[in-house]
C-alpha cells in the first residue's frame, strides 16, 4: 500500500506548480494555495489505493485540489481589494482613517516563477493572474470559480471540468454562462496579451521617481483616473490629484526609501524597503495603461511579510542592491 501510494503521489507531483496556480485564482492568496497543494498531496497519498485510473491522473488530482478548495471557501469572508469594500476616500487636509482589515480579508500577491516555468503559457497567465480578475473571481460562488478557471483559464473541456467537478456537462455549461456574465459585468473578462517590455520600463522610472522622493515626477507617471491602495488598510484613492496629495502628505513617511524590481503575478513589481534601517515595508505592484504608459494602478502591499514569497532579503542597502 505504501508503495502505491508513493508511486501515486510522485506521478501526482508533476502537477504541483500549475495546481499551485490554479489554486491561487480560486483562493486569491499564495499562502492558501500553497496549503491547498500541500492538502492535496497528502490527500492524494492516503487515497491512493482509490486511483483505479478510470480517468487520467491530471483529473483525479485536480478533483482533490478541487475539493480542498471548496472545503477551504466555505468560511464566509472573501478576499477583496480596498476597492471592493467602499468608495474612495476623500484627503481633505485631516487624518485620514487608516483602518485595517486582517491578512486574510486581501487578496495577496504570488510571486511568478511559482505558476510556471513554460514561456508558452505566458499570455495566458498574465491576464488570468491580474489582481482585478481575481478580485472579480472572488465574487463567484466557489465552484463558479473553478468552473472559469477549468474552462477559461486552462482550456479544459467541458467533459473534463463535468468529471473533475462530479457533475453533468449541462451543469458545468449553465455555471460557466452565469460566472461569465457577472464577469463581463466586472469588465473582467481574460485577453490573451503579449509582454510588454515597456511596462518595465515604466516600472524602473516609477522606482527611481520614489527612491527621489520626486513627487513632480511620480505625478508625471500617473493616468488622471489613477488607483492605488495599500492593503491591509481599507483606505483607497482615485485619480493622480488624490494620490499627489498623499504623497505630499502622509506618504512622506517613505521618504529615503529603496527599492528593488522583482516580478509579481507575471508582472514586473518593486519591493520597498523603509529608510529606518531598510526594513521591508511592501511589495509594489502597479499596472501601466496599455498606451499612454501612464499608471493606471498602484497596488502596495504592505507589511515584511510579502517579501517571504518573494524571497527578498529582510534588509536591504544601496550597497547591497
Amino acid at each position: 500500500m505504501v508503495q502505491v501510494a508513493d508511486r501515486v503521489v510522485t506521478e501526482a507531483e508533476q502537477y504541483r506548480r500549475e495546481l499551485v496556480g490554479y489554486c491561487y485564482r480560486v483562493l486569491g492568496s499564495a499562502s492558501d494555495a500553497e496549503d491547498a497543494v500541500q492538502e492535496t498531496m497528502v490527500r492524494a497519498w492516503k487515497g491512493a489505493d482509490r486511483f483505479e485510473q478510470r480517468s487520467s491522473m491530471k483529473t483525479w488530482i485536480y478533483r482533490i485540489a478541487t475539493n480542498v478548495c471548496l472545503d477551504m471557501r466555505k468560511a464566509p469572508q472573501r478576499r477583496a481589494l480596498p476597492m471592493d469594500l467602499g468608495g474612495p476616500a476623500a484627503l481633505d487636509g485631516g487624518t485620514p482613517n487608516l483602518a485595517t482589515r486582517p491578512a486574510e480579508a486581501w487578496i495577496g500577491p504570488i510571486r511568478t516563477d511559482r505558476l510556471t516555468d513554460d514561456p508558452a503559457d505566458a499570455a495566458l497567465l498574465r491576464d488570468s493572474v491580474g489582481l482585478a480578475f481575481l478580485a472579480a473571481l472572488q465574487q463567484l460562488p466557489p465552484k463558479q470559480r473553478a468552473v472559469v478557471v477549468l474552462r477559461d483559464v486552462l482550456s479544459w473541456s467541458a467533459e473534463e471540468c463535468a468529471a473533475t467537478l462530479e457533475t453533468s456537462v449541462a451543469s458545468v455549461n449553465s455555471a460557466l454562462a452565469r460566472a461569465r456574465s457577472t464577469l463581463a459585468k466586472a469588465d473582467a473578462t481574460i485577453e490573451r496579451r503579449p509582454a510588454d517590455p515597456s511596462e518595465t520600463r515604466v516600472l524602473e522610472q516609477y522606482l527611481a521617481a520614489f527612491e527621489a522622493y520626486d513627487v513632480d515626477r511620480l505625478v508625471a507617471l500617473l493616468a488622471d483616473d489613477v488607483v492605488f491602495s495599500m492593503p491591509p488598510y481599507e483606505l483607497w484613492l482615485l485619480g493622480a490629484g488624490h494620490v499627489e496629495q498623499w504623497w505630499r502628505g502622509p506618504g512622506e513617511v517613505c521618504r529615503g526609501s529603496i527599492g528593488v524590481v522583482t516580478s509579481a503575478n507575471d508582472r514586473p513589481a518593486i519591493g520597498v524597503y523603509h529608510p529606518a534601517r531598510r526594513r521591508p515595508v511592501g511589495a509594489v505592484r502597479a499596472r501601466p495603461r496599455r498606451r499612454r504608459r501612464r499608471l493606471r494602478a498602484i497596488t502596495h502591499f504592505m507589511g515584511p511579510e510579502v517579501f517571504a514569497e518573494f524571497e527578498l532579503p529582510d534588509h536591504l542597502t544601496s550597497a547591497t542592491r
